[in-house]
């Protein structure tokens, strides 16, 4: 079981970005991998990228291609995920979570508690 925990949320315009973090409380190797949810009101929660712990195989969901780019730096536990060209559509909690992506399907667990991002005028 690891911890995660997410910070870097916030408010910002239509074409603007914004940096988001995820500390892991210790190396998560023992999970297929680690990456980003996001979850918007109203709406079932959604995958957006997914790091793999062994070859660094990055998985992102389609609508946030060529927008947005993750990294780890595995020496210091953490998970960045770098959102360029923000969209209000982008608006909601993304949650940082130990990933698989199997035939297009996601799924996250040891989820951390979210950090809210909102994309408006």
């Amino acid at each position: 079981q690891v911890q995660l925990v997410e910070s870097g949320g916030g408010s910002v315009q239509p074409g603007g970005s914004l940096r988001l973090s995820c500390a892991a409380s210790r190396q998560t190797l023992d999970y297929y991998g680690i990456g980003w949810f996001r979850q918007a009101p109203g709406k079932e929660r959604e995958g957006v990228s997914c790091v793999s712990t062994n070859d660094d195989t990055i998985e992102y969901a389609d609508s946030v291609k060529g927008r947005f780019t993750v990294s780890r730096d595995s020496s210091k536990n953490t998970l960045a995920l770098q959102m360029n060209s923000l969209k209000p559509e982008d608006s909601a909690v993304y949650y940082c979570a130990t990933c698989r992506v199997r035939d297009g399907t996601w799924i996250g667990n040891n989820w951390g508690q979210g950090t809210q991002v909102i994309v408006s005028w």
